[in-house]
């Protein structure tokens, strides 16, 4: 018996049954407990956010308008008006107590990056002084050569620049008394390569806008300077004590558990699911939004999730990047508070077996910006006018063509190692990129396409029902959880992204591949408005072609079954299960003519995404097959073999005693063969790893062999570790376990 593994394991379950519960910082002003009176969120939010109201209170009439005109119209910023915003940022951060400032970017990590600069200078009589300017503000020169770029820089090129985003707020990010002033950045090469997520996805946006206004325009919609997606993520997650993870080299590691036996009990009650939340996670929850509102991130619904000690939080819809932005803040701010109430957040999509996942369900529509009635249109969203829901039926066929020919890439953009285990499962959608659309708009998009409508466009709308297709975004048809990619009403909802995935990727993949669609959509018809003089008829025309030729891609039923495996692979939707296999869709020749046409990602760019993430693969089963190796040799084996070593002994002991009936012997043998035939599965892991290190110049090769043999491997070790926690005794098992780390007491 290992005295330490006991010591650990008990003292750990010890701790949390004496825990207090730290409150919530929420009081009068914002910070800490004095015992006044409470603020209402809408008095300090946004309060650590150099946004619209600080920027209308501070800068000068003509600099404010200026820059609010620049954000509204994706325009590049006036440079001229650059030292004055500068000055007035500095002096707001200073006023809040900031000493230091960076460029927050978003690398090809997943996470973000920043380096801090001090405000600090000195006069030319070296007196100190607190500077800031134009230049610091607009462009930063952080070292590129550590960073994932997928060839696009070698490493002994070190140059890289970030810029400034305008269009997202600035913030304060507050951490141990410290005060660091954010600028959010896009990230680019000494020659201008996409090293980052944000600048592809601002040029996708940038595209999509171009090719909607010029549909728009078409049909009749003037005055429209700018059409932008928006964002609503919501973000799931798992709440566990801080012991219990430090404990688990797996999940401190890989981020989830790669032995663990399941409890009797699951999730199989269906009683944690909106449940009452527990009081400690409440107290942690509640200080997360108090940070993020702080920082201006609109969190409204928080809730417990299907799976123990799983929970969920959404946000407000906003405009993509700064949604994206604020997606960021609240897996950080959810990770660092979670700390403080000893706690931690785990985002990682399977961190549990048998149980549900974590997904990051990207809800996702597009708007107009004009000077007109037509500002704040959603295109998503059904009007009470025949054309303005022709106008809604043609973005609807947009989407569907985009979704219908680049399934595999948009299967590409979720394909993480951490995603596979949770695509397919529990509450998860398959790795078959299919749309839902409800029964109500089914029927009005097979009516369409089936041609049971009027060739006039007028009188089709009318016979459709004008008055009832607006309803279509309420709530007249259930929803369809298995579906990865759903319209749930004036948006569709992009269910299969990752946990703990930037969004940043796979939501630029849409917006490219809508895009285009809408683009294809507008050549269409201008080519049917050379046989009718109706924009109106001739739109109707092509949706209807549209609305035919995506008809494989609509699927309304259980996509968790065997049957409709098999029926996808008919209609001809790719099944691309694992990772490498999606991660080649983004370098198909139709992806390549995809990102080049549209100016969104270079050929040598889309390349080095498709090796960023190849590599991320690698890497990410390496470090599980290294850690799961390394428990195995120091933790289940040691302890299933001192168990075994105490019945061997308590056998032999009973023998001398003449004692006929010895049942140790039983459960000894028990133990020892599971435990040979560990050793052996463990030298089969062993090999894996050796065969794949082996490999280290070619990535591809090795995923390949991770993906056809290392993750059986992995599987077959798990199965013994399981089989021998399920025996050992209690006491000598030296990692926390499931019902212990789901079911805190």
């Amino acid at each position: 018996m290992t005295a330490t593994g006991l010591t650990a394991r008990k003292a750990a379950i010890q701790s949390i049954t004496s825990r207090l519960v730290r409150p919530s910082p929420v009081t009068a002003n914002g910070v800490d407990g004095n015992g006044a009176r409470p603020l209402a969120t809408s008095e300090y939010f946004g309060i650590n956010t150099f946004g619209v109201r600080q920027m209308r209170a501070k800068l000068p009439k003509d600099v404010y308008a200026k820059l609010v005109s620049s954000i509204r119209h994706g325009k590049k910023l006036d440079l001229d008006i650059a030292p004055t915003v500068a000055q007035v940022i500095k002096e707001w951060a200073i006023s809040r107590g900031v000493t230091h400032f960076t460029h927050w970017f978003q690398p090809q990590t997943g996470l973000t990056a920043e380096k801090h600069d001090a405000f600090l200078s000195f006069d030319d009589n070296l007196q100190p002084m607190e500077s800031f300017t134009g230049e610091q503000l607009i462009q930063s020169e952080p070292d590129a050569s550590s960073f994932p770029s997928g060839g696009l820089r070698a490493t002994w090129e070190a140059r890289g620049y970030t810029a400034w985003n305008p269009a997202s707020p600035i913030f304060i990010v507050e951490s141990a008394g410290a005060r660091t002033l954010c600028i959010p950045s896009v990230f680019i090469g000494y020659n201008g390569e996409a090293l980052d997520e944000m600048t592809p996805l601002l040029r996708s946006s940038d595209v999509l806008s171009q090719k909607a206004i010029e549909l728009l325009e078409l049909l009749g919609d003037k005055g429209v300077f700018r059409v932008y997606t928006t964002l609503g993520p919501e973000q799931e997650y798992f709440l566990i004590d801080r012991g219990h993870f430090a404990l688990r080299p797996d999940l401190v590691m890989a981020g989830r558990t790669l032995i663990g036996a399941p409890p009797p009990r699951g999730q199989q009650l269906e009683d944690h699911y909106f449940g009452g939340i527990p009081e400690r996670v409440q107290a942690c929850i509640a200080e997360v939004e108090h940070e993020l509102y702080k920082l201006g991130v609109p969190i409204v619904t928080r809730h417990n999730e299907v799976a123990p000690s799983q929970f969920e939080m959404a946000p407000v819809f906003e405009e993509t990047d700064v949604a994206v932005d604020h997606n960021q803040l609240v897996m950080a701010t959810l990770r660092k508070v979670a700390l403080r109430h000893g706690l931690q957040a785990i985002l990682h999509e399977k961190p549990f077996a048998g149980i549900n996942g974590s997904g990051k369900h990207c809800n996702w529509s597009m708007a107009i910006a004009s000077d007109n009635e037509l500002d704040g249109v959603n295109l998503l969203k059904p009007g009470k006018t025949p054309h303005q829901n022709l106008r809604f039926l043609v973005f609807l066929a947009a989407v569907l063509k985009a979704v219908h020919k680049h399934a595999g890439l948009l299967r590409a953009g979720i394909a993480t190692s951490g995603n596979e285990h949770r695509l397919g499962a529990n509450e998860a959608p398959p790795a078959i990129i299919s749309v839902f659309m409800g029964d109500m708009l089914t029927r009005v998009i097979e009516d369409i396409a089936a041609g049971k409508t009027s060739k006039n466009a007028e009188q089709a709308m009318i016979k459709l029902g004008v008055a009832k297709l607006p309803e279509i975004q309420k709530d007249n048809t259930d929803r369809n959880r298995t579906s990865p990619f759903a319209f749930t009403g004036a948006k569709f909802e992009f269910r299969a992204v990752g946990g703990s995935q930037s969004i940043a990727f796979p939501v630029m993949l849409l917006n490219a591949t809508v895009a285009e669609a809408i683009g294809e959509i507008t050549t269409q018809v201008r080519a049917a408005l050379e046989s009718t003089k109706s924009v109106d008829d001739a739109v109707l025309q092509v949706v209807r072609k549209a609305f035919q030729e995506t008809a494989p891609v609509r699927f309304e039923g259980n996509n968790y079954s065997t049957e409709w495996v098999a029926e996808a692979e008919r209609r001809g939707l790719p099944n691309l299960r694992r990772t490498p296999e999606a991660l080649r869709q983004l370098t198909t020749e139709q992806s390549r003519a995809l990102f080049s046409s549209l100016g969104i990602l270079t050929t040598a760019e889309l390349e080095s995404r498709f090796h960023v993430r190849i590599e991320r693969y690698v890497k990410d089963m390496l470090i599980e097959l290294h850690t799961l190796q390394q428990m195995v040799d120091t933790m289940v084996l040691p302890a299933a073999c001192t168990y075994h070593g105490v019945l061997a002994q308590a056998a032999a002991n009973a023998k001398a005693a003449g004692i006929s009936v010895v049942p140790q012997v039983t459960e000894a043998n028990r133990i020892g063969t599971l435990v040979e035939q560990l050793q052996q599965q463990r030298d089969a892991l062993a090999a894996v790893i050796a065969r794949v290190e082996g490999m280290h110049d070619d990535a591809e090769a090795q995923a390949k062999l991770l993906t056809s043999e290392g993750a059986g491997r992995m599987a077959d070790v798990r199965a013994s570790c399981d089989a021998l926690e399920l025996i050992v005794a209690d006491e000598y098992w030296p990692l926390p376990k499931y019902r212990e780390m789901l079911f805190p007491v």
